[in-house]
């Protein structure tokens, strides 16, 4: 009788994560994609999905994609030269943990926060534009207010994603055994042939899966623009805000929840990538 019940007992412990997916998950993207096909009246509607044809939107959702984009291939070089310096420092020493505990920190650093430690530091009046400015005589902003347009937010989602990188492919440079470099020298192969035929390969698929998930992550982020942005949506999740609480024009709740349910196709695709290159990286440093 216990060797009956106990399986079932056991999956009692996975109740609460259940739980937590299909509150916090399934039911938001049902909301959104039964909202995205419903019209203004009741019934099936497609004039919603229809409308992410328009320009605004699709300029939003280019802009979207090229921050993400641009702040996950920066993230990604400069994350993965600084999870390699980690690497190759002593085990366990000082540098690996005081870098991996600021990289889980920093990783979820964001939002009103994030936003307000930029402005302080080289916002209009920030102390470093008035240093240099009075010191130097360089004007941070000789060529428009960059920081609230998009340059800005690149600048500030890459600060975030930096650590993200670090903590995603430290483990795959753990999985590189230095037995694979000394059997490279042993055969008179040198360090450019080590990297580019063998390290290299067997990292690309974990490399590339960090970028995508830092793109994920990027395209997803909604507060840190929201607190710098004041004037204009220039990114999605800033449009789907001003649809869903426009005071000017009503009646666009429904087009909101058709701009998510496009950021949740753009976001699925790239993690079906991300999990298909996941196999690879686990099939060859499993």
């Amino acid at each position: 009788m216990a060797a009956w019940w106990r399986p079932r007992t056991a999956f009692l412990g996975a109740v609460p994560f259940f739980a937590y997916v299909v509150i916090f998950l399934i039911i938001p993207t049902l909301v959104v994609v039964i909202g995205a096909f419903a019209g203004d009246n009741g019934g099936v509607s497609f004039s919603n999905v229809k409308a992410l044809g328009q320009s605004y939107i699709l300029d939003a959702f280019g802009r979207s994609i090229l921050l993400s984009a641009v702040s996950a291939v920066i993230g990604a070089l400069l994350g993965a030269l600084l999870a390699y310096a980690v690497v190759t420092a002593k085990p366990g020493g000082l540098l690996r943990r005081v870098v991996t505990a600021a990289s889980g920190v920093l990783a979820q650093f964001g939002g009103v926060t994030l936003a307000f430690a930029f402005l302080a530091t080289i916002g209009l009046s920030g102390f470093v534009t008035v240093w240099l400015q009075d010191h130097l005589n360089i004007n941070l902003y000789a060529g428009g207010v960059w920081l609230f347009e998009l340059p800005g937010l690149m600048l500030i989602y890459t600060y975030f994603q930096i650590p993200l990188m670090v903590i995603v492919f430290l483990p795959a440079l753990d999985g590189i055994r230095p037995q694979w470099r000394e059997a490279a020298e042993n055969l008179g192969g040198t360090t450019w042939q080590y990297w580019t035929r063998v390290a290299g390969p067997l990292l690309a698929p974990a490399f590339l899966g960090s970028a995508l998930l830092l793109f994920a992550n990027s395209f997803s982020a909604y507060a840190t623009a929201a607190a710098l942005v004041s004037q204009g949506n220039p990114i999605v999740p800033l449009q789907i805000r001003s649809a869903l609480t426009s005071e000017v024009v009503l009646g666009q709740a429904n087009l909101g929840k058709a701009m998510a349910l496009g950021m949740v196709v753009v976001v699925g695709i790239v993690m079906t990538l991300y999990t298909w290159l996941q196999r690879r990286t686990a099939k060859w440093l499993g």
